[in-house]
């Protein structure tokens, strides 16, 4: 589907990032974002809030690093760029790790163009280390230097922080999911209810509530696959109809309760949106 002058020029803001990134360009990456911008990376670590911690977030895992984004799509809706991408970065030691993620980037209007103003790297921090260490000696040696590097840029609180991506709605969250999905599926509205709830909220498309039946009504047949349980989020690629997109699923802070719902597409819903 074509997009707007908007949604271009908000897609274009957004890869102007991996350009940066391939360029070991610092300067230009952290300008990328607003002075009070966050970065969530992977989620569910603690964020680094502002150009200062960004750029000790940048000097720790993407400048001793090689990094390639291999963008699989691009959705754009509102103000907000979804990618749905694998990363593949080659840490100094030679090992090369590539793991499954989607990007969300919200964006605003600032005087020269438009800036990030919040980056969430929805991404599996248990896989990646289970990826590094079976790249042998190079991995674990790779994981030897992180240590120190996390504690000289972030201090032994953002370290643990950093830790706190091993956290989660994990398996769980991506069973709850799938039978959310699998209901939808098969038109079943009563299963969809149920997993929903009476105060979920749900977007289908992103910026278009419905309710549980027509989640279940317009989401009936869907596909998903690439499952990813980010902090207190799981996050799938989807196909409804033609269109394809991804699909953020929320959940509680203190239980696997869905709470919000957020589906973003790279196309119209070959029915109807809610009237």
């Amino acid at each position: 589907m074509p997009l707007d002058r908007t949604a271009e020029d908000l897609l274009a803001a957004v890869q102007a990032s991996p350009r940066a990134v391939a360029a070991h360009d610092k300067d230009t990456w952290v300008g990328l974002f607003v002075d009070n911008a966050a970065v969530h990376d992977p989620y569910g670590a603690r964020e680094h809030i502002g150009r200062d911690a960004i750029s000790r977030f940048y000097n720790v895992f993407i400048a001793p690093n090689s990094i390639v984004f291999r963008v699989e799509r691009d959705l754009v809706a509102g103000r907000t760029v979804v990618r749905d991408l694998h990363i593949e970065t080659t840490m100094s030691t030679g090992a090369t790790v590539t793991v499954p993620m989607h990007l969300r980037y919200d964006l605003i209007e600032s005087g020269d163009g438009w800036r990030i103003a919040r980056l969430a790297a929805h991404w599996e921090l248990a896989v990646m280390i289970r990826r590094l260490l079976g790249t042998g000696p190079s991995g674990l040696l790779a994981g030897c230097k992180l240590g120190p590097q996390l504690v000289t840029e972030l201090g032994a609180g953002g370290a643990m922080g950093m830790m706190r991506g091993l956290r989660g709605v994990g398996a769980t969250g991506k069973r709850v999911v799938g039978r959310l999905f699998g209901a939808a599926a098969a038109g079943d509205v009563a299963g969809v209810r149920d997993l929903l709830g009476a105060r979920a909220e749900v977007e289908l498309p992103a910026g278009h509530p419905v309710d549980a039946a027509k989640f279940a009504e317009l989401a009936r047949d869907m596909e998903w696959d690439k499952l990813i349980a980010a902090g207190r989020t799981v996050s799938a690629s989807v196909r409804i109809g033609t269109a394809r997109g991804v699909a953020f699923v929320d959940f509680a802070a203190d239980e696997p309760r869905i709470v919000a719902v957020t589906v973003f597409l790279d196309g119209p819903l070959s029915g109807h949106l809610s009237s």
